[in-house]
């Protein structure tokens, strides 16, 4: 049904671009085979270091691991075990830590970096799936109207018919007793 602008069901024209990419994609989608494994986007060596880095320091186990570490290490210095071969202020330590976060700051941020990207495109995917899902349920009102609209008709078109008939013998018993009435 266009509406005076020519628009399909007053469709914005992006929005029946869209309905019509929906039908295609549901129609290709039938037409895959079923056991054809899915893409798989493939990971750079960086991207995959990166990810493995987050996930070890994200853990508890290396908070846990690395806490041991520091108080090992202090207490080690700090009563003379190792005979102070890093002294208070514990420099050595200072320049480990610091050397530990220049470089997994930047790598965990690379994982997150990457891992919001995904988020986005399956963001971006939910809203177009969203979009096309009114679409369909506007489609849907609109025939469900058009149905509703032709079964009026119908009805409108039967109550006529049946007054009609109604009215029909009626009519013919007013005639009958008019001619009736007039001779007795």
């Amino acid at each position: 049904m266009e509406d005076k602008a020519g628009r399909l069901g007053g469709m914005e024209p992006a929005e029946q671009t869209l309905l019509v990419d929906l039908r295609r994609t549901r129609r290709s989608r039938r037409l895959q085979d079923i056991d054809e494994p899915p893409t798989v986007a493939l990971l750079t060596p960086g991207q995959r270091i990166a990810d493995a880095v987050a996930a070890v320091m994200g853990s508890w186990t290396f908070i846990i691991v690395q806490s041991v570490i520091l108080c090992v290490w202090t207490s080690a210095n700090l009563v003379g075990a190792i005979r102070r071969s890093d002294p208070y202020p514990l420099t050595l330590l200072n320049l480990a830590l610091s050397f530990q976060a220049a470089y997994a700051a930047p790598v965990i941020m690379m994982s997150h970096n990457r891992q919001q990207d995904i988020d986005r495109e399956a963001a971006e995917n939910d809203y177009r799936i969203n979009v096309k899902a009114e679409l369909e349920i506007e489609l849907l009102h609109e025939k469900i109207d058009q149905l509703r609209e032709r079964e009026i008709l119908k009805l409108t078109e039967a109550v006529r018919m049946l007054t009609v008939l109604l009215e029909e013998p009626a009519s013919g018993a007013r005639e009958s007793d008019a001619e009736g009435g007039g001779r007795s």
